[in-house]
């Protein structure tokens, strides 16, 4: 048996949680936006990055509201999920220039979602041959950049682009 390390993962696994230990909700706290990758807030929902992405860029929209079906979410959160999904559709064309983009929501364990007590749609950019035979041998993903500077790449881009659409 081979091991992959990534001690990484131990201090978000021990860290600290939100609404009764889910770890997608968002801290109250603006100033821990950078340690909890959180790239841009808007009045009902909130982007974060996924920390297990599928690919270099890979976002979460999220309502602040702990729900768990896109049945749950108001007329108003809905509304914003989407066009807060196409803001990241736009940051993601602008920062990382992909060929393709993934967007959905996995709603209940059936359908894929990891944690379904808190609905989030998923936003993947995506390159012709991004997943190459590592991940189809190896069972392992190739990640090209670390989250923090992905955070720090797109954050002003969110700024920017929402202030531009405002």
């Amino acid at each position: 048996m081979k091991n992959l390390w990534a001690p990484w993962r131990m201090e978000y696994i021990l860290g600290p949680k939100c609404h009764d230990g889910c770890v997608l909700c968002a801290p109250e706290d603006p100033a821990e936006d950078e340690e909890r990758l959180i790239v841009y807030r808007a009045r009902r929902v909130f982007v974060m990055l996924n920390r297990y992405p599928y690919a270099s860029g890979h976002l979460m929209v999220l309502p602040y509201r702990h729900v768990g079906d896109i049945t749950d979410l108001t007329t108003e959160e809905a509304a914003e999920l989407m066009a807060v999904t196409q803001l990241c559709c736009r940051v993601l064309r602008e920062t990382s220039h992909p060929q393709g983009i993934n967007v959905g929501l996995n709603l209940g364990a059936a359908a894929g979602a990891g944690i379904g007590e808190h609905l989030h749609m998923h936003v993947v950019p995506r390159w012709s041959g991004d997943s190459n035979f590592i991940a189809v041998l190896g069972d392992v993903r190739v990640v090209p950049e670390a989250l923090v500077e992905t955070r720090r790449r797109l954050a002003p881009v969110f700024a920017a682009l929402a202030a531009r659409s405002a």
